[in-house]
């Protein structure tokens, strides 16, 4: 029904506009009496061989929604229904900013993939922190978390501290982001010195806190093998509980567009099924350096797609562009895949 009339409709609009359609679309629908139950009973599978515990939280499905898609925590309840087993928010700041102009999402179709350069648009974490506050669903939420775009690269640890302690008591875990292409110089946070200085100021806040909260670190597709073993290296001497493999990549490799047509659209990070090989390549040699759990993410358009990442060393996996393009169903698919392979 979703890829035969759904998408359809939806892909007659923008795409930043498809994705405010959905969204009220879907909080209209749950206002109905019942609907959330049928969602439920179309989407929802609960099956003890999906059950697990990672980094002290029990996660009822390996399937979750990535970060991006619900920057603002504002669909929470309604994508609960949907069969995730758990949702990440974000990217949060600490100060509301509009991202980047538009336009600033792009489809490719011919390569079920999506271009975006957002720029971390987001409603600040005093807004999103009261938001997600009154939500009613209790499955398990994450916290993306980055900084300004305005914040001097030497000052940035005192953003994520700022998000960290205002989300702290409305999130099961934390994610920092340094791996987005759309803010300027965020990157170079992904290098030795900075990340370890960013991530062990964390954890002191972490340890001073009644409960410590799981910290897991996103990183890019594009990082080459002499980085990721700097990574393994600030895994263990930050004490990280895990990884997220991976954000989107600056890579044009292999589209099926001309270089005129990538040039119109510009600069951003690209997702969905083109950077699933590069990210897999990533989780595998990653998953061999370190021992946390992982959650994977990036071009995941099937559940054999999801099987293949977990058999790489993955314990979780997020969908973000596979959503967009295969519908909520594939959620399903991939929690019926597992029970039978399991």
């Amino acid at each position: 029904m979703y890829k035969l009339f759904v998408r359809p409709f939806l892909f007659l609009f923008s795409p930043e506009k498809a994705h405010h359609v959905t969204f009220a679309a879907l909080q209209l629908f749950c206002k109905i009496p019942f609907a959330k139950n049928i969602l439920r009973a179309t989407y929802q599978i609960n099956h003890p061989k999906l059950r697990q515990e990672l980094f002290g939280l029990i996660f009822s499905n390996p399937v979750g929604l990535a970060a991006g898609l619900d920057k603002n925590g504002v669909v929470i309840d309604e994508m609960s229904s949907l069969g995730f087993g758990f949702i990440e928010i974000g990217t949060v700041t600490p100060l509301p900013q509009d991202g980047n102009p538009t336009p600033r999402l792009f489809r490719l179709p011919k390569d079920k993939a999506l271009i975006n350069r957002m720029g971390f648009n987001n409603d600040g974490m005093k807004a999103i922190a009261a938001r997600i506050k009154k939500r009613n669903s209790r499955i398990l939420l994450g916290g993306n978390i980055g900084k300004n775009k305005n914040t001097a690269n030497e000052n940035a640890a005192d953003d994520y501290i700022k998000c960290f302690n205002e989300l702290y008591d409305e999130v099961d875990y934390f994610v920092v982001n340094v791996s987005s292409p759309n803010t300027p110089g965020l990157r170079d946070l992904q290098e030795k010195k900075p990340l370890t200085a960013i991530l062990n100021l964390l954890q002191i806040e972490n340890n001073s806190k009644r409960k410590r909260k799981p910290i897991l670190l996103k990183i890019a597709p594009d990082l080459t093998n002499e980085q990721l073993d700097d990574i393994a290296e600030i895994v263990i001497e930050t004490k990280l509980d895990g990884l997220i493999v991976s954000n989107t990549t600056i890579d044009r490799s292999n589209l099926s567009y001309t270089e005129a047509q990538l040039q119109t659209i510009g600069a951003g990070g690209l997702s969905g099924k083109p950077v699933f090989e590069k990210s897999n390549e990533v989780l595998k040699y990653i998953s061999s350096k370190v021992n946390v759990p992982i959650i994977a993410s990036g071009g995941i358009m099937t559940a054999e797609d999801a099987l293949l990442k977990l058999s790489l060393g993955a314990s979780l996996v997020q969908l973000y562009t596979g959503f967009v393009y295969e519908g909520p169903k594939l959620v399903t698919q991939i929690n019926k895949k597992l029970i039978a392979n399991l």
